[in-house]
């Protein structure tokens, strides 16, 4: 049975770069793929690779570079001739469908036009091609593998989105969840102000930060990283909903980061952000030990003079 991937070549924007190499790619029935830093990692083992990461990118969190490797080896050791392989276009764009006809291969210089060194052999279809879905179905990372029911979705429908969409959630104070959809880009923005260096905000391989962050069970607000212990942190504005909800929901977040991010050993803790003391939402998280909860409060005044 073959396995189902999706990879984007290059980021989309500027959309002239995307073409430099997509158009390339297409034309010559390959889908190539960045770091070129790394040098030529085709025949190295997992422990060696993750080693040419690291001290090629030390600045890089360490859950940075552990994807960089993990999508590096996949690409290298984990298709095969007969997967099939989804290129996309930015995350609403599905560029073209094929069949991976050779192993991938390390080619410095075999785009005359950029600087990629490696290349997927992938047989292209004629149809579908470049075509667009109403909402986000790709995730973030430059490559992910999916089902064949996604698959199936994406080629023959109208998506059933990679990254689903949450279904509507129940509002318990519609004021605090409008607030705090505005809140969320006020945090992201004065991120390294609000927090003094005790978190940073995730970057994924591509280099986008991680507010609504994408998972297969729904996307995370933030998702941040505590440098001084290394730990992941899923932060969730609580918006109004039930406490029940919210801290279901983190639970589930950050359960989902441990399985497919996290590296062994390494910590998942929780951070929920709302307006009002919330006596149910004190209780739940007296039987946690990994969730903490910081209280905001806003100031508007207005006066008759300057």
């Amino acid at each position: 049975m073959p396995r189902y991937w999706v990879i984007a070549p290059v980021e989309a924007k500027p959309t002239e770069m995307f073409d430099q190499v997509w158009q390339f790619d297409l034309a010559n029935d390959l889908i190539s793929i960045g770091w070129t830093q790394l040098g030529d990692v085709s025949k190295v083992n997992r422990q060696e690779l993750s080693e040419v990461v690291a001290s090629t990118y030390p600045d890089k969190p360490q859950q940075t570079k552990g994807l960089f490797a993990n999508m590096l080896w996949a690409f290298y050791h984990e298709i095969y001739p007969g997967d099939i392989v989804v290129a996309r276009r930015g995350r609403k764009t599905l560029a073209a469908v094929g069949t991976v006809s050779e192993p991938a291969f390390y080619a410095p210089g075999r785009n005359p036009a950029h600087t990629h060194q490696n290349f997927l052999k992938v047989s292209w279809h004629e149809q579908p091609r470049d075509k667009p879905f109403p909402g986000v179905v790709f995730p973030m990372h430059t490559l992910a593998e999916f089902s064949e029911e996604q698959f199936h979705a994406l080629v023959e429908g109208a998506g059933l989105p990679i990254v689903p969409s949450q279904a509507p959630e129940p509002i318990e104070d519609p004021n605090a969840f409008v607030l705090e959809k505005y809140l969320e880009d006020f945090v992201v923005s004065n991120f390294a102000t609000i927090f003094k260096g005790e978190l940073k905000i995730f970057e994924d391989a591509d280099g986008n930060d991680s507010q609504q962050y994408a998972t297969d069970i729904g996307p995370i607000d933030i998702l941040a990283v505590e440098p001084k212990s290394e730990s992941f942190v899923v932060i969730e504005l609580k918006k109004g909903r039930p406490s029940d909800q919210v801290i279901g929901q983190i639970l589930r977040y950050m359960g989902w980061v441990k399985k497919n991010i996290c590296s062994d050993g390494q910590a998942v803790k929780g951070l929920v952000i709302c307006r009002d003391p919330d006596p149910k939402l004190s209780y739940a998280l007296e039987m946690t030990t990994n969730i903490d909860v910081r209280y905001y409060s806003v100031s508007f005044k207005l006066r008759e003079a300057p």
